[in-house]
């Protein structure tokens, strides 16, 4: 199953009430995603089964008070433990 990583520009967050504030809303919205956000980035990353659009996150940021400002969408595939330390043996 693919996976969408989704990485939105977000104005306004102040603290970490506002992160939560935003994560939960989105949670709500698009039940069964993954969501984090940083107010020192200004950023939120969302993972989710599907494509998320950028209007419907539009609406959803904007009826917490924040400004959506960019939005991106990118396959995502989860890294396997210990993909990049493998030995070579001899």
């Amino acid at each position: 199953m693919s996976m969408q990583k989704t990485t939105l520009k977000i104005e306004g967050m102040m603290c970490g009430m506002c992160e939560a504030h935003l994560c939960e809303a989105v949670r709500d919205a698009f039940p069964g995603c993954k969501v984090t956000a940083s107010h020192r980035k200004g950023s939120m990353e969302i993972l989710s089964d599907a494509v998320i659009q950028e209007d419907a996150l539009t609406q959803v940021i904007a009826a917490t008070g924040y400004t959506l400002c960019g939005c991106e969408s990118v396959p995502y595939e989860k890294r396997k433990l210990f993909s990049g330390h493998r030995k070579e043996r001899s």
